[in-house]
């Protein structure tokens, strides 16, 4: 079956749109970045899935990140998805605990859903709901409610067997088209959310996407569109890095640098160090830092 790709389709009859996305070696790989224990390494399954879903309803160049924000045992999870599909993700939690509890709700705690949308050209924008629900998926579903009173379904689901890690997700949205259309009672909205329910775990991870399709849905009529690749890729550089630099004095780097051997930056997303010496910084506050050819 092919994983790491993203489809989307749409009930032609229905005014509704519909998404689906199966993830393993891009969800692999922010799992390979850190030691997470099990419970986180699920959540971030469904973190990413669910920015997959949400970036596909982008319509301009950009970006999603969509956070999770606790003051119990996670302090925070984000992943951070572009229109070009490009996932990275990171988690903090209290390392100190031995244990973690299995339950959403009790590894959150008073909690906030915060999913910041990042145009290429454009103002910024930030939604914000409280963590109140019993998952995460239904969190999503009370965003959109709340803010922009779409009636949405998402399905979000995690799969570890052996060595493998997967993650899936659908995504069901009343076309925003007209104030009428934002009411699921106008759409065939509630009768494709309770088909999409049914969907079980060894069908969503198992069966080609146009099976699954057919499965649920095999009295409607769908447009299923070309997919797209979903793939891991963080933005980090050395060079990125040493533009973080520039805001800190050159003396004060080059009494770092004379006390542990160099500076050393680590990107919090893929953990990737990079460092710098005494003649990297005074390039740096020159402005004619550059990297040899093949480095970056």
């Amino acid at each position: 079956m092919a994983f790491d790709q993203l489809h989307r389709y749409l009930f032609n009859q229905g005014n509704v749109r519909g998404e689906l996305v199966r993830l393993q070696s891009s969800y692999q790989a922010i799992l390979d970045s850190y030691p997470y224990p099990p419970v986180i390494q699920k959540l971030l399954g469904e973190l990413m899935a669910a920015t997959s879903l949400l970036t596909a309803t982008l319509k301009f160049k950009g970006d999603i990140a969509i956070q999770v924000q606790g003051k119990g045992p996670l302090n925070y999870a984000v992943i951070n998805g572009t229109d070009k599909q490009q996932m990275r993700g990171v988690a903090r939690w209290n390392e100190e605990l031995t244990e973690l509890p299995e339950a959403f709700n009790e590894l959150v705690q008073k909690g906030v859903l915060v999913i910041t949308i990042t145009p290429e050209k454009g103002e910024r924008y930030q939604g914000m709901v409280s963590l109140d629900k019993p998952t995460l998926a239904e969190c999503i579903e009370g965003y959109f409610q709340q803010s922009e009173q779409l009636a949405t379904k998402v399905i979000l689901r995690t799969q570890f067997t052996g060595a493998e890690s997967k993650a899936c997700g659908m995504f069901l949205q009343v076309l925003p088209t007209s104030s009428a259309a934002t009411d699921q009672d106008d759409t065939d909205f509630g009768h494709l959310s309770t088909l999409t329910e049914t969907i079980k775990d060894d069908e969503l991870f198992a069966l080609p996407v146009a099976d699954i399709l057919h499965r649920l849905y095999h009295q409607e009529d769908i447009e299923l569109f070309d997919p797209t690749e979903v793939i891991f890729k963080c933005s980090c550089s050395k060079e990125r890095s040493a533009q973080a630099l520039i805001s800190v004095s050159k003396e004060e780097l080059l009494d770092i640098v004379a006390k542990d051997g160099d500076i050393k930056m680590n990107c919090q997303y893929c953990h990737a160090e990079y460092r710098f010496d005494g003649i990297d910084v005074e390039s740096i506050h020159a402005g004619t830092f550059s990297l040899p050819v093949g480095q970056s």
